[in-house]
């Protein structure tokens, strides 16, 4: 019989990426609800940050997952995504990166944050407020969302499985 899954609290698998960009990274990332982590000179025609504000922009590496509050009709509280582009790049102050730890698989954390299964937690928990287009929510909270947690092989295999099936659905949906 397969162990019981456990609920961790995403604080004891992550932790919040603080380092500011001091070392002058250029390349700003945006994370979009429908395509991910992008690189912003990718999404818009121009580079539409601020240099003045860049220094005060969160470091953002490679797999590193990021949280952006803004509501969607596809993320009703704001889509969290893993940094896939290969690079270091900076985001905004408004989105809370985090990196995870080697008890959890990356690909697996991924995939739980495309289901809706911690949007109640966030609706419990964090209000869309004064900003309609904006969800809110405090850090320390945040981070407090539970994450069900198979052990570690099984988290594997269930990433792969999910992996699989978005590859057929893409191929299906090109013929």
């Amino acid at each position: 019989m397969a162990p019981a899954w456990e609920q961790r609290k995403l604080d004891e698998v992550a932790s919040k990426r603080i380092e500011k960009n001091t070392n002058g990274i250029k390349e700003t990332f945006t994370n979009s609800a429908e395509h991910g982590i992008v690189s912003q000179l990718d999404y818009f025609d121009h580079d539409i940050t601020n240099d003045a504000n860049i220094g005060n922009y969160s470091v953002v590496y490679p797999d590193d997952f990021v949280y952006n509050p803004r509501i969607s009709t596809i993320a009703p509280c704001g889509p969290i995504n893993r940094n896939k582009l290969g690079r270091n790049g900076v985001m905004s102050p408004l989105y809370t990166v985090f990196s995870v730890d080697d008890v959890i698989n990356k690909l697996y954390l991924e995939h739980y944050f495309k289901t809706n299964r911690w949007h109640q937690f966030m609706f419990l928990e964090g209000n869309s407020g004064a900003r309609s287009d904006r969800f809110s929510i405090s850090d320390s909270t945040f981070f407090e969302m539970p994450i069900q947690c198979p052990v570690l092989e099984e988290q594997e295999l269930i990433a792969s499985f999910f992996d699989r099936l978005d590859t057929l659905i893409t191929l299906h949906q090109r013929k």
